[in-house]
């Protein structure tokens, strides 16, 4: 017993009639306008995919996208995409690499995340003056 999709021609929205024959062409109304000029569209589907294709499609480096082994945003979006390949089967540890991974690229990005100069190692990290007095900024 399928359920098909159609469009309105009047207000673009969709709307899914369930027929009981294969043969019978269901009263073609839409649910939001009420309007009869109704045109059929090809519903979504999914297709199930075997362990092995899941692998074939992340071996081949022309579906990699924009992957950049330099770039950390650019692995974290690719991570991502191998976790919904695998739905659960890489764990809730995944999902925590991913999520620290993301905020590290984040963080790289903005410039290391530390505010003011070089370094916490002696360099200067903008906080006063060389004599130790406060910095009022009048230069």
């Amino acid at each position: 017993m399928p359920i098909y999709e159609y469009r309105c021609k009047i207000c673009g929205r969709r709307s899914s009639f369930f027929v009981m024959k294969v043969g019978e062409v269901p009263d073609l109304k839409c649910r939001f306008c009420g309007s009869t000029e109704m045109e059929r569209i090809m519903s979504r589907f999914a297709a199930v995919r075997s362990e092995e294709d899941r692998l074939e499609s992340l071996a081949d480096p022309s579906k990699w996208g924009d992957l950049d082994e330099n770039d950390p945003k650019s692995v974290v979006r690719f991570m991502k995409k191998m976790g919904q390949e695998f739905g659960d089967e890489l764990g809730e540890d995944f999902n925590e690499v991913i999520e620290e991974a993301e905020a590290e690229a984040y963080k790289a990005a903005e410039g290391g995340g530390e505010e003011g100069g070089e370094s916490a190692e002696g360099g200067d990290t903008g906080g006063g003056t060389e004599t130790g007095g406060t910095d009022l900024g009048l230069d």
